[in-house]
């Protein structure tokens, strides 16, 4: 059991109770043996009064409670007509709170479904949401702009690509959650009598002084504020209820596909963060803000792990980290005139490079150095239009490296990729290769697990220049990439592609799955990484230009069909239309959801001002008391720890961030294992492998006999196993449900449970039905092939097992089945009861030891064994006895020979 391990929520459903005067909102775990109770008042008519009432309850307490509730507000005593207590709505967590010009309103999530899985870690995305007003009717004071603001805030549309997790913390990387992870065990000491001075729950610490060595520490940190889309919506509560209740959501993307390695399973994840600072569309939200927040910044992570063992502590996990953001100065586009690419204007000057210092001193305590920017604006141009970026970035990046130590000074790559586009003897992606080799030597990567044996023995001559950090368990990304051009979308996802596709190689020569840090262009592991950066490159130019890409990597491989072009056209018209028509309500909306703008009587309303400038330009309202220094401009502190980051250094403030608490070993909240398998649930396939991810055999190997199933063989074009789906509406309809997998909700005929307009849905159960992914599997073989590739899979298991899987289960056995559960659940039951009693025991009898002479027995590394010097003294001798070399005798051998031959002949 490891000696720290992530916090799962233990409030994953929610029931939301009615009454006249009050909500009782009811919160579970999903195990349903630990319960919460929120209490909402409903009599204020604009303030918000929540109360926590600091117990958790049994299953058995919270229907006492309920039942106690309902008696309790029936209109007369002993009626039994009408209940005092109903049902409002069945939720999986807490948007937020938030108010107009009326009373508050409380947003939840009804719907879920599952997108990605780390380490046993579940990630989610919300299908859909309720608005429900708290106030009662009889206390509501109307306002005739109540409805308009309540229909531009729910133009943000929560159900297309946000993202939460009860357990892992999205807004930071992986490389932050398991650094977090193994903090000194004598600083988690030390913060858990802190945090228990602090605790909001009285009863949290009941026990712990009594598990001894069975105690297992629980961390849980701060998000990253930045990346947190309903912060703003938590904070009326956050101090007011317990952690568990508090779920933040990022926006951006979230996929993953399966790369079957000879059947060993590797989950490539692909993860985007985008920032709520300074966010918007694309024409009206351009450069930077006074606190050096850039628009249309981006966090891309791609994480890589080995699916076989899921844990953090023993499983391998890799993963690398780069971004793409507006170039950080003052500087806008006039859309008033209808043109498709209004011109440029510098809207302030900046001589001692004020917000870009402010951009990077954000970069340098969240990644280290180096920091590199490639900068693919244009550079030659007939008039200046792009190029007016180029030169004022320069100017700031050398004003600022000046003040830097040389050793950590911003690297700037400029590389005019238009221009290399329209040439014909150059090829682009050769050249963004190079760069991408460069960037990842300086920045390196994070892996969770030392060098394996065979790259010590044998390295690599490119592994050996490899830049990071070097740590005993493993290796630590140090820098980031940032990529920009005008409007980070197709340039920027074409070179991220290709620098995470040479960052990929090193991944999995880490993890010991290739031979050499190389990947070829037409193998199936990079066509599946490929298509995970293309789902990405849609997903974030829809969010911020209106359209999908218009150039994608087969556009710069120039290898794309001639039906792309047209595509392109449409992309290009949709993205204008969009930009000229529907962006500037898009502003509003997003301005209303992340609280830039707050609505108040007698002040003009938010589609009364002119510009939101001065909404995000803060120093533009309040007069700044301090000004940083213009030749020290990083924050104190962060060039002492560089090339680290100074968010992961173990320091005061860092440890002020975390939330630590000891719980026993065998504890749901940090029982990573029973939140994922639910060994104790009446459970059905339908549920358990919901997540239906991209896979490297079944969707991009060809399906001819005796091709080589690895996925880093190179294939040819007419290969692949795209090549040999159906006809052209199979392939067509293969790929768009590939597209809109990550953003498009299923499809209505195959949903259980209606969305908000069920207000009640009966059950305490779990709606997964309609949470899941129950897609239709994906056809890549035509009606005949099909057929003939099941029977021949039916009947090989069928020999093997005397089963037939096409067959659905008999009741005789789904009764026995049921039964069989029900058991296991009670039992379950009696173990927690007598959970403190017997874990003494368990420690005693669960105790396996190695039977190996290896340190490190198992299918990741091999350590070789260490042997005492009287054994290297006995193999000495008798190598040299072999070349005819005896030793002398000595005393001990005349007796051990003496011994030998009275025993033998005597």
């Amino acid at each position: 059991m490891p000696a720290a391990a992530p916090i799962i929520s233990s409030v994953q459903k929610l029931v939301l109770y009615e009454t006249r005067a009050r909500y009782f909102l009811v919160g579970s775990n999903h195990a349903e043996t630990k319960y919460r109770v929120l209490k909402i008042d409903r009599t204020e008519p604009k303030d918000l009064v929540v109360i926590d009432d600091r117990h958790v309850y049994t299953q058995q307490e919270v229907r006492e409670l309920l039942g106690r509730l309902d008696l309790g507000n029936r209109t007369k005593i002993g009626q039994k007509g009408t209940s005092g207590l109903s049902r409002a709505v069945t939720a999986f967590g807490i948007v937020g709170f938030v108010r107009f010009l009326e009373g508050y309103y409380i947003v939840l999530i009804t719907k879920r479904r599952k997108m990605a899985d780390i380490g046993g870690h579940a990630i989610y995305k919300i299908e859909d949401t309720n608005m429900i007003y708290i106030p009662n009717d009889s206390v509501r004071v109307t306002h005739p702009d109540e409805a308009r603001y309540l229909r531009v805030f729910q133009n943000v549309d929560l159900s297309s690509n946000f993202y939460f997790s009860y357990s892992y913390d999205l807004s930071h990387s992986l490389q932050y959650n398991l650094t977090v992870l193994r903090v000194p065990l004598e600083i988690l000491g030390t913060e858990t009598v802190r945090t228990r001075q602090e605790s909001f729950d009285i009863f949290e610490d009941e026990g712990l002084a009594a598990q001894g060595r069975n105690g297992v520490f629980g961390i849980c940190s701060e998000p990253y504020r930045k990346y947190v889309w309903n912060g703003k919506l938590l904070d009326v509560v956050k101090t007011a209820v317990h952690r568990d209740w508090l779920l933040y959501i990022i926006h951006g993307f979230c996929g993953q596909s399966k790369l079957l390695i000879y059947g060993r399973p590797v989950y490539v994840t692909l993860i985007a963060r985008r920032s709520s600072k300074f966010a918007g569309t694309r024409f009206l939200k351009r450069g930077a803000n006074c606190e050096g927040d850039v628009a249309n910044e981006v966090e891309t992570e791609q994480i890589l792990c080995d699916a076989s063992v899921m844990s953090f502590s023993a499983g391998s996990y890799s993963s690398y980290v780069q971004v793409r953001g507006s170039v950080p100065l003052y500087w806008s586009q006039d859309i008033s005139t209808m043109m498709p690419k209004p011109p440029i204007t510098l809207d302030q000057a900046d001589p001692f490079a004020r917000v870009a210092a402010l951009h990077f001193d954000q970069m340098l305590q969240r990644f280290g150095s180096p920091i590199i920017i490639l900068n693919l604006v244009k550079e030659r141009e007939k008039r200046k239009h792009e190029r007016i970026l180029s030169e004022e970035l320069v100017t700031a990046v050398t004003y600022l490296n000046q003040f830097l130590p040389p050793e950590h000074a911003i690297v700037y790559i400029p590389w005019d990729m238009a221009k290399y586009t329209k040439s014909k003897l150059c090829n682009v992606l050769d050249r963004l290769n190079v760069i991408a080799e460069n960037v990842v030597k300086k920045t390196g990567f994070f892996v969770n697990r030392p060098d394996s044996y065979c790259s010590v023995l044998r390295p690599d001559e490119k592994w050996n220049e490899l830049g990071g950090c070097v740590i005993p368990t493993g290796r630590l990304q140090t820098g980031v990439l940032r990529t920009n051009c005008v409007d980070c979308l197709d340039r920027t996802n074409t070179a991220q592609f290709m620098v995470g596709k040479c960052a990929l190689a090193y991944q999995l020569y880490s993890l010991g799955l290739i031979d050499k840090p190389n990947l070829q262009f037409d193998t199936d592991a990079v066509r599946l990484f490929e298509e995970l950066y293309e789902d990405h490159g849609d997903t974030l130019s829809l969010q911020y230009g209106g359209s999908q890409l218009v150039h994608r990597v087969k556009t710069y491989r120039k290898i794309a069909p001639w039906t792309q072009h047209s595509k392109d056209i449409m992309q290009t018209l949709s993205r204008y239309y969009s930009n000229a028509f529907s962006d500037a309500d898009r502003q509003d909306s997003i301005n209303l959801f992340l609280g830039v703008f707050q609505p108040e009587e007698g002040k003009p309303h938010l589609w009364e001002l002119p510009t939101d400038f001065y909404l995000h330009q803060k120093d533009t309202i309040t007069l700044v008391q301090a000004r940083r220094s213009y030749t020290y401009w990083w924050t104190p502190g962060v060039l002492k720890h560089l090339p680290l980051p100074y968010d992961e250094v173990t320091c005061a403030e860092n440890r002020r961030k975390l939330m630590v608490k000891k719980f026993h070993k065998l504890d749901e909240e940090i029982d990573i294992h029973n939140e994922f398998f639910r060994p104790y649930e009446l459970s059905s396939f339908d549920d358990t492998f919901c997540l239906a991810m991209t896979n490297s055999i079944r969707d991009f190997m060809p399906k001819n006999v005796g091709i080589d199933p690895s996925p880093f063989t190179v294939r040819k074009p007419d290969e692949t196993g795209k090549s040999v789906l159906g006809n052209k509406s199979n392939r067509e309809e293969t790929v768009l449900q590939r597209k809109t997998a990550a953003s498009a909700p299923p499809p209505p005929s195959e949903e259980a449970v209606s969305s908000s307009s069920e207000d009640d849905s009966g059950t305490d159960k779990e709606d997964e039905g309609a949470v899941s992914q129950r897609s239709t599997p994906v056809k890549m073989t035509d009606a005949g092939e099909n057929a003939k590739i099941t029977e021949n899979v039916v009947q090989s298991i069928k020999d093997g097992y005397g089963i037939n899987l096409s067959e659905s289960p008999s009741e005789d056995d789904l009764s026995i089945y049921t039964r069989f559960v029900q058991l296991g659940q009670s039992q379950h039951k009696q173990d927690k009861t007598h959970q403190q009693l017997c874990s003494k025991h368990l420690a005693g009898v669960i105790n396996l030891t190695h039977i190996s002479a290896f340190s490190q027995d198992n299918i990741y590394e091999v350590q070789p064994p260490k042997v005492d010097r009287k054994s290297v003294e006995i193999f000495h001798a008798h190598i040299q006895a072999g070349k005819g070399l005896m030793q002398p005798l000595g005393k001990e051998d005349f007796l051990m020979y003496r011994e030998y031959i009275r025993n033998r002949y005597m």
